[in-house]
């Protein structure tokens, strides 16, 4: 498609109860919908481990390099959307599905201790409440594997990623009634990348 601009969506694989992940299902109904005309949607299933998900992310950056990346990750007892505006670096003592917990508990030796987005997730959330839509707007992303791929992305993509967490309860725990919404959140996203005056 000439003209067009890449944007990846991960989710993550089978966690815990979740043999067939939420935030997954939720990448391939957006792959489906796509995300506009000149958008060429790419998506990627996230392993829930600390060394693949840091692969698969620098990967992503180094091969495709899209204008935006879409990280979307469960939070279990949540019924709200909850937008992430920061990825901590240090703080990963929870060990993932191998049983691994990384070095020195960091995403990136001698990284920045946090790194933020460049969409302003505050004013995106603020306007789809105004909407009367559940979504909230968060600074801490939970030191597990959402945050820590949240990191890894905003450290090689200097900051063009966004980490969505998508409840797991509620009136918006299925695929067809979150897709609709992550669609028009990250298209509003993208209209903010493309207006400096709007990000944070």
């Amino acid at each position: 498609m000439s003209g067009s601009e890449a944007v990846v969506v991960t989710g993550f694989g089978p966690f815990r109860q979740f043999l067939v992940n939420p935030s997954w299902k939720a990448a391939q109904g957006l792959k489906l919908v796509r995300l506009g005309e000149r958008i060429d949607v790419h998506i990627k299933e996230v392993p829930v481990t600390y060394i693949k998900t840091q692969q698969i992310i620098a990967d992503i950056w180094q091969t495709l390099n899209p204008k935006f990346a879409v990280h979307l990750g469960i939070a279990r007892g949540s019924s709200v959307i909850i937008l992430e505006q920061t990825g901590k670096n240090s703080g990963y003592r929870d060990k993932d599905v191998c049983g691994f917990c990384p070095a020195n508990h960091c995403c990136m030796e001698g990284g920045p201790e946090k790194l933020c987005s460049v969409i302003n997730m505050k004013a995106v959330s603020k306007q789809f409440k105004e909407a009367g839509v559940d979504v909230i707007y968060s600074r801490d992303a939970g030191r597990y594997l959402c945050d820590f791929a949240y990191y890894c992305s905003l450290y090689h993509g200097q900051g063009r990623a966004a980490l969505i967490h998508i409840p797991t309860s509620g009136s918006l725990a299925s695929a067809d009634s979150v897709v609709p919404l992550l669609q028009t959140l990250i298209q509003t996203m993208l209209d903010q990348l493309g207006d400096p005056s709007e990000t944070a």
